[in-house]
């Protein structure tokens, strides 16, 4: 399945009867990416022991001018071996979800959103 399908199939809400209070949770942390990989990616093992690739999209911004530069990670097998054959400027799409990563640093705690490719496909 294409993630543009598995992304429309996710959407379809399906509704629920329930008591005055229940109180229903609404949250979606999905989303769908083109643009083009900045560079190519580099492979890291963490200090836990768990191995992620990670690379750069650039994407164009439609209502002005200009890009944005998005930090993607890849932690399933699949998706560390597709990110790994990438090449700067080659077009794909990403679907994911978003994520903020923690970390101790030397000057204290720090964090940086990421998102995490969950299919990698390449236009």
């Amino acid at each position: 399945m294409s993630p543009v399908a598995k992304a429309a199939t996710k959407k379809k809400s399906v509704k629920q009867v329930v008591s005055d209070d229940v109180e229903i949770d609404y949250s979606l942390n999905d989303l769908l990416l083109r643009g083009r990989v900045s560079a190519q990616a580099t492979s890291k093992e963490l200090p836990s022991g768990d191995k992620v690739v990670e690379f750069r999209l650039i994407i164009t911004r439609s209502e002005r001018e200009g890009v944005d530069t998005l930090d993607i990670a890849a932690w399933s097998a699949k998706s560390r071996k597709i990110a790994l054959t990438l090449q700067g400027d080659e077009w794909i799409e990403v679907s994911g979800s978003i994520h903020r990563r923690f970390w101790q640093s030397p000057t204290g705690v720090a964090s940086r959103w990421q998102i995490e490719a969950d299919e990698i496909l390449r236009l």
